[in-house]
């Protein structure tokens, strides 16, 4: 038996590199350890974005690339995600509290089948709904961050999560449009350089406050996204 080694094996190895740190955030979460989950998650992520990137340059992008790398995003965006609310708090709740924390999984998997219908080779500028690893990092910002402390903040902090998982939930299989994140790419740099001071300026600012911060500017880049699509429908029912 022959096995044919083509150069799409390197993207995809990096591609299942997120789904094995996605399956290790999810053994962490099932120990409460959720700091280091968090970070598990983040590698996910980073994986993710190198497998796309590696598959442009030697120009090993496939169908094959795309289904497997939402199979790997299912779990690492959207199963992990979804059992840390569980794990955190939502347990409490019993049947109730499953259904509601699997939400963003479900909303997570959706979104992955209709971007996967729609797909095409070419970067885009904008997603149609908030991408799953963006949800992701809305929810870990928060749980991580601010929600581990909720006894401090009483009935509010609890509220908040409940609005963390709607929105990210709902957002997720809109059809709001949500901004790529920058890419490191001259052209695009030329073309979008406000994106990057942002973007730089965010990461800095998360250092600096211990990763407090990425929650807020979360809450903005969502925020933004749906003003922006308001004013565009009604600038468009006007016309």
């Amino acid at each position: 038996m022959r096995i044919r080694v083509t150069r799409s094996i390197i993207p995809n190895l990096l591609t299942l590199g997120n789904l094995f740190s996605g399956f290790s955030a999810i053994i962490y979460i099932s120990r409460n350890e959720f700091e280091i989950a968090a970070i598990m998650i983040l590698i996910a992520g980073i994986f993710d974005t190198l497998d796309g990137v590696v598959a442009r340059l030697i120009r090993a992008t496939s169908p094959i690339g795309i289904e497997l790398d939402s199979l790997c995003d299912a779990v690492s965006f959207g199963v992990a995600p979804s059992f840390m609310i569980y794990q955190m708090y939502f347990y409490q709740l019993e049947q109730t509290g499953i259904v509601i924390s699997s939400l963003p999984a479900l909303a997570g998997v959706y979104r992955l089948a209709r971007f996967n219908v729609q797909a095409t080779f070419e970067d885009k500028t904008y997603f149609k709904g908030m991408p799953i690893p963006s949800a992701a990092l809305f929810i870990l910002s928060y749980c991580v961050f601010h929600f581990k402390n909720y006894s401090q903040y009483g009935d509010f902090g609890v509220i908040v999560l409940y609005f963390v998982t709607l929105l990210a939930s709902v957002s997720m299989i809109s059809t709001v449009k949500f901004d790529n994140l920058p890419r490191p790419d001259w052209n695009y740099l030329k073309q979008h350089p406000w994106k990057f001071i942002i973007t730089l300026s965010t990461i800095i600012i998360s250092i600096i406050t211990h990763g407090n911060f990425i929650f807020y500017f979360m809450v903005f880049y969502i925020a933004y996204s749906y003003i922006r699509f308001t004013l565009h429908y009604f600038k468009k029912s006007t016309k």
